[in-house]
């Protein structure tokens, strides 16, 4: 099972997102954890792309992609941004970094998800779960 699709750059689109993983995640009969995992996952995922990525601009598009296959779910969320350092990201958990607002998104993704990839500069992540 394929899907894919492209949304403007507007957070409000996380929604689309959302539902697509629930009828996803509801055709698989998957459990309550991994349905947490793979939501909160891919949501970071493309709050990123849509914030840091392309910098809330509504004339760039967030592209999404789906597959399922071989008891596998592999979302990918690439932007139209400049990229970033994806290997230098600070880790949330260190003393210094507990009160700061951001930074959590790529450590929860790390958490969540079997596999993180980035590619492109940064501006593709791929999320791998398990089912």
């Amino acid at each position: 099972m394929k899907k894919s699709m492209k949304l403007s750059s507007d957070l409000q689109n996380l929604r689309i997102i959302e539902k697509m993983i629930d009828d996803i995640t509801l055709s698989l009969d998957l459990s309550d954890e991994v349905y947490g995992n793979i939501l909160v996952a891919t949501i970071e995922a493309a709050n990123n792309a849509i914030i840091h990525g392309n910098k809330l601009d509504p004339q760039k598009e967030i592209n999404v992609y789906l597959d399922v296959y071989d008891k596998k779910i592999k979302i990918a969320i690439q932007d139209q941004g400049p990229g970033f350092d994806y290997e230098h990201v600070p880790d949330p958990t260190a003393p210094e970094n507990r009160e700061k607002i951001n930074g959590r998104g790529v450590f929860l993704m790390k958490r969540l998800s079997d596999d993180l990839i980035f590619k492109d500069k940064g501006r593709l992540v791929e999320l791998t779960f398990n089912l």
